[in-house]
């Protein structure tokens, strides 16, 4: 599951969870891992939406939106995800930072 290039989100205030990573050599079952949160990311109370982007030398950036900090803690503790949490230290990233952020104003240009 591809998300859209950008998420529709309703006026802020909402949350962010800011996950920037550097992977390692080959894919691993990453791939399908990663579109498999994705989904089920989807299907979770107080999701609402996510961006991502990775560039060639394996570093990316995925946000995603939520309605509260519950639904992030939800997320987090959600077992399915947990497991890829747990995968992505041993086997996926080299490195990452994860940083969470309430969201106060939120401005575009549109097509």
């Amino acid at each position: 599951m591809t998300p859209a290039p950008f998420a529709e989100l309703p006026e802020p205030p909402y949350y962010t969870v800011i996950f920037s990573s550097q992977r390692t050599a080959g894919d691993a079952g990453y791939e399908a891992m990663a579109d498999r949160m994705v989904e089920l990311a989807a299907q979770q109370a107080g999701f609402l939406g996510i961006e991502s982007t990775r560039g060639d030398d394996g570093f990316g950036i995925t946000v995603s939106y939520w309605e509260s900090i519950e639904a992030i803690a939800a997320w987090k503790a959600h077992a399915e995800h947990r497991d890829a949490q747990a995968q992505g230290n041993a086997r996926w990233y080299a490195h990452f930072e994860l940083r969470i952020a309430r969201v106060e104003r939120a401005y575009s240009k549109r097509c």
